[in-house]
């Protein structure tokens, strides 16, 4: 048996841009990604904090350094310039890798820039 864990997230990041007229997706700068072990083209679940919206959708590339978050096709009626949200991604594991698992959490700044990475999260509490 497998089971949906969170593998990690990128945590109050601001949106940028959000593009209707756009084949869907959601634009994340490579060095969020990269910080946050995120594929072109994963799954993710995208949580508005400012209206509560939940979505989900797949990751492009945006361009390293530029601190992008760009909701794009229909992903932009959830949220807008400005607003704040968690994106998260999951991967199956098993109950014995489950054991050993710690998710990625990224902290941004307010202009997404990389404040703080931790191996882990409990309600609360930070690594």
């Amino acid at each position: 048996m497998e089971i949906s864990m969170l593998k990690s997230k990128i945590h109050r990041a601001v949106i940028t841009q959000a593009e209707l007229n756009y084949v869907g997706s959601v634009t994340i700068d490579e060095d969020l990604m990269e910080a946050a072990g995120l594929y072109e083209y994963e799954h993710v679940h995208i949580v508005n904090v400012n209206s509560g919206s939940r979505i989900e959708t797949y990751v492009i590339a945006g361009e390293r350094g530029s601190g992008v978050i760009c909701l794009n096709g229909a992903a932009a009626r959830s949220g807008q310039k400005g607003d704040l949200v968690i994106i998260m991604s999951y991967a199956a594991m098993t109950p014995d890798e489950i054991k050993t698992h710690r998710p990625k959490v990224v902290f941004v700044g307010d202009k997404n820039e990389i404040v703080r990475v931790a191996d882990y999260e409990k309600h609360g509490e930070l690594g």
